[in-house]
């Protein structure tokens, strides 16, 4: 079993309602979530939108490989209405769901398909919010530093 972490957004149609089916769909198809951090209301990063972003994080508990998780995290996102060409490229549009893998375990890879950890959630807050609420002291694994360090770090070189 590994411990993995996704990062959730919503920014059209009901929001809280897609990310409240998003996690039974994980719970069902991906595994047990052991935490959950708050709902964060955010602005769209990467693209402009009128339509603001709701996003949380979630711990997991997965028998599932770090392949099968991006293929069960797309089908998710399939089934909940997304397209399969957002983000694709840093094209980035509104979507449905959206549905990241943050870290599984301590795992470093880099294939076409997935970069684990997620390569650019040490620049968001959207993301780094909601993961210092559940797992505040979790080590960064390429970056040797705590999601609580670098959060604060990101925060003072915003100002």
């Amino acid at each position: 079993m590994g411990i993995v972490f996704i990062g959730l957004g919503s920014n059209l149609g009901n929001k809280k309602e897609n990310l409240d089916q998003a996690l039974i769909y994980i719970q069902e198809r991906i595994g047990n979530i052991i935490s959950s951090s708050s709902v964060y209301e955010t602005a769209p990063c990467g693209f402009s939108s009128e339509n603001l972003f709701l996003n949380m994080a979630i711990k997991v508990n997965t028998s599932l490989s770090p392949d099968e998780l991006l293929l069960v995290s797309k089908t998710i996102e399939r089934l909940m209405g997304r397209s399969g060409k957002s983000s694709e490229n840093s094209f980035y549009e509104d979507r449905v769901i959206d549905l990241d893998i943050l870290f599984y375990d301590n795992i470093e890879m880099s294939t076409p398909e997935l970069t684990i950890p997620h390569p650019l959630l040490h620049t968001r807050l959207f993301v780094l919010d909601p993961m210092s609420e559940i797992a505040p002291e979790w080590e960064h694994p390429v970056l040797h530093q705590t999601i609580s360090t670098i959060k604060v770090n990101l925060r003072c070189s915003k100002k």
